[in-house]
């Protein structure tokens, strides 16, 4: 890549976002921000009570890594965010047109294991239903690439820079 692109690491809970996000961000040799980190306090007392995000909820959330992002055009970088719906990933391509989407995948089941072996993490297993039933798979025409989960961390970082490697398009 001539530029380096802004990559958003994106998937459901326990896909294992902010695992591969670091591992990718060393891999590419550019910086790596956690998602959750963008999170205002309320929404993280609103997820660790079991209670889903609204869309309203997350504009803030995605216009932060939005800001973060259009700051790395150019310069690249990794930032994890689950950027469920289209309408989530356009917010962030409005903010920052050249980033591009890793979307981590794996079937509930496996999902909902590494789920239950988290720790110190505020997103309940309750939650994984409602992730699973609003999450929009990238579309053909998002810049983007889908890696399967199952693995080790580096199996799926090694597919995942495999897979950005070969993306042709426009540069950041």
């Amino acid at each position: 890549m001539n530029t380096p692109h802004v990559v958003v690491v994106m998937g459901v809970a326990g896909t294992g976002k902010t695992t591969i996000g670091p591992l990718l961000a060393a891999r590419l040799g550019v910086p790596y921000a956690e998602g959750d980190d963008f999170h205002p306090q309320s929404n993280i007392a609103k997820m660790s009570a079991g209670t889903p995000l609204t869309d309203d909820d997350r504009w803030p959330w995605l216009d932060a890594i939005g800001d973060w992002a259009q700051g790395r055009a150019g310069l690249g970088g990794v930032v994890s965010c689950s950027a469920l719906k289209r309408s989530y990933r356009d917010r962030l391509r409005a903010a920052a047109p050249g980033v591009v989407f890793v979307h981590l995948t794996g079937d509930r089941a496996l999902v909902e294991d590494r789920m239950s072996h988290r720790q110190g993490h505020f997103m309940p297993t309750a939650l994984l239903d409602s992730q699973f039933a609003t999450l929009q798979p990238l579309e053909p025409d998002e810049a983007g690439v889908a890696v399967n989960v199952t693995g080790s961390p580096e199996k799926i970082t090694e597919r995942a820079a495999t897979a950005l490697a070969s993306l042709s398009g426009p540069t950041a």
